[in-house]
């Protein structure tokens, strides 16, 4: 016993020496997160930098743009805007077996074809000058006199960055960058497949991204010869801080006497005072809250594939009766007509397959798309028991029952768009389409535009409890109640940062005595030495180290 005790003191010391310095960055760094989040530019954000459609001249209908591009097979979507180059372009996503919205599709590397609506001409290998266009459009659609005023200036092109290494634009790489010359000095990103801004970075956000996700997800180890064991070193970090706050818990415990006389100082901790008081108190304060943000930050990274259900993909071209045909389909309603029955803003058409119907949403920055018919353009509405036969298609299992979400829940809900999981069009209301599969699946619906929004199953689900839940506090009666939950989470996150830097001070002291002994010779001992998990009323750092 005496031994198992000895090992778990020295366990935890020597992993403390090594660690606590990260847990307090990781600590300090997620307070930065709950503010400033890493750049990503949003759906809606990309809607407001596009200028209205309403007015541009559309040489070419659709299907004459994609015969002119020798488009003639299946399409996912295709989309109209003032895109790539500050001009019209039409960008054809090929149909794909992949699902839409997974992770296999967002990191497919099979990039959009873009045609010149005025041409016909496809758009291919982006240049400076055609990334610069893009970048004023972006900056002058803000309508502001700064952004009217500003002089955008091409800083050449890179594969990844600090910025960058979402896997999402993998499609787009390398990225043409280019700095606005706004008074934020935002940088954007361009795609050099497409043309379009695909990301953009205040100077606020990039500074304060140092200190925030940059360091939070150990992105020190991204983008170079570490990059191939990045997922590897955070997960091993992450278990040997699980190992770290455990014992350190334990010998907490151990080493504090809750009945009983008190030690010889009347404090119920060995050390009287200074900084191994702090970290004893602390660390028995703060340890559970520890031990959580620890082991949930491991689960983001899904180690070793654990929330993989191996479900298989969605069948939404079963869904909308199809992949979309255009070339050589019914005749179209034209691009004017289109626009004369939507909104004035209208910043992008959509043409789409929708529970076997082909449609064309007109989306405007206020992020709710007008539904078309695309052969006449009139108002189009999918009649609810439409749409239910074409769900029950997605997955090949009976639906048990579909239910109508008009608040959010703990399983639906929206965060705010600087967030990890925020940005994303969460609409209300919602249909949750709940199928009696062997993964227990769940598909969110738009009941307006019968997009499908996200799909979860057991895995997922367990996922969101054991991540989202326990690290982000993704809990919504606390979310609804914010500054509550600004409040708990800075409390609980500086308490983290007071154990872990007194864990750093500890720990130098710790190895300054080693120094020091290493380097004297050593004297002959006589007396028996007090083990260092042995109780002791001495007030001594090396009676034990918490």
């Amino acid at each position: 016993m005496r031994h198992a005790k000895r090992w778990l003191y020295l366990v935890h010391r020597w992993l403390g020496v090594l660690l606590c310095s990260v847990f307090a960055l990781w600590f300090i760094s997620g307070i930065v997160m709950m503010y400033v989040g890493y750049p990503k530019l949003t759906p809606a954000e990309r809607l407001e930098h596009l200028p209205p459609l309403r007015g541009v001249p559309i040489a070419l209908q659709p299907a004459q743009a994609l015969q002119a591009a020798g488009l003639q097979g299946p399409l996912q979507e295709l989309r109209l805007a003032l895109a790539s180059g500050g001009r019209p372009v039409y960008v054809a996503t090929p149909a794909t077996e992949l699902e839409p919205g997974s992770k296999a599709a967002r990191r497919s590397k099979t990039a959009p074809v873009v045609i010149d609506a005025t041409t016909g001409e496809l758009i291919r290998n982006v240049s400076a000058a055609h990334a610069l266009a893009s970048a004023q459009t972006f900056a002058s659609s803000r309508g502001s006199a700064l952004a009217a005023d500003a002089y955008p200036q091409h800083l050449g092109m890179v594969g990844e960055d600090a910025f960058t290494h979402s896997r999402a634009l993998d499609m787009h790489r390398p990225l043409h960058t280019v700095a606005l010359g706004d008074a934020e000095d935002t940088v954007v990103y361009v795609s050099s497949a497409t043309g379009e801004v695909v990301r953009d970075a205040t100077r606020t956000e990039r500074l304060w991204n140092y200190a925030g996700a940059w360091i939070h997800w150990l992105y020190p180890f991204r983008g170079n010869v570490f990059d191939r064991y990045w997922t590897d070193i955070v997960n091993w970090l992450s278990i040997a801080g699980i190992v770290l706050a455990l014992t350190g818990t334990v010998v907490g415990v151990l080493r504090w006497r809750f009945t009983g006389p008190r030690y010889k100082s009347g404090s119920r901790s060995p050390y009287p005072g200074g900084m191994m008081k702090w970290h004893h108190t602390t660390g028995l304060l703060f340890a559970a809250v520890t031990i959580t943000w620890v082991f949930s930050g491991l689960m983001s990274m899904n180690p070793w594939k654990l929330f993989d259900s191996g479900a298989p993909p969605l069948r939404t071209a079963a869904m909308h009766g199809g992949p979309l045909q255009l070339a050589n389909g019914a005749p179209l309603a034209s691009v004017q007509a289109l626009l004369a029955q939507a909104t004035p803003n209208v910043r992008e058409l959509r043409w789409v397959r929708a529970a076997g119907h082909t449609v064309v949403q007109a989306w405007s920055p206020s992020g709710v798309a007008t539904l078309l018919d695309a052969t006449t353009a009139a108002h189009h509405a999918i009649a609810p028991r439409e749409l239910t036969a074409a769900a029950a298609r997605l997955v090949d299992a009976p639906v048990q029952e579909v239910q109508t979400l008009n608040a959010y829940d703990l399983h639906y809900y929206d965060r705010a768009p600087h967030t990890m999981g925020g940005g994303a069009d969460k609409p209300l209301p919602v249909w949750r389409v709940v199928f009696a599969d062997p993964h227990a699946t769940w598909v969110h619906i738009d009941p307006r535009t019968g997009t499908v929004l996200g799909r979860t199953d057991t895995h997922r689900r367990t996922s969101r409890w054991l991540f989202s839940m326990l690290h982000s506090w993704d809990w919504l009666p606390l979310l609804e109640r914010r500054p509550l939950w600004d409040v708990v989470l800075i409390v609980l996150s500086l308490g983290g940062t007071a154990l872990s830097v007194t864990g750093v001070v500890v720990g130098w002291r710790r190895l300054r005595v080693k120094a020091r002994s290493g380097a004297k010779p050593a004297r002959p001992r006589t007396a028996r030495p007090v083990e260092a998990s042995a109780p002791t009323d001495r007030a001594s750092p090396q009676a034990g180290n918490v």
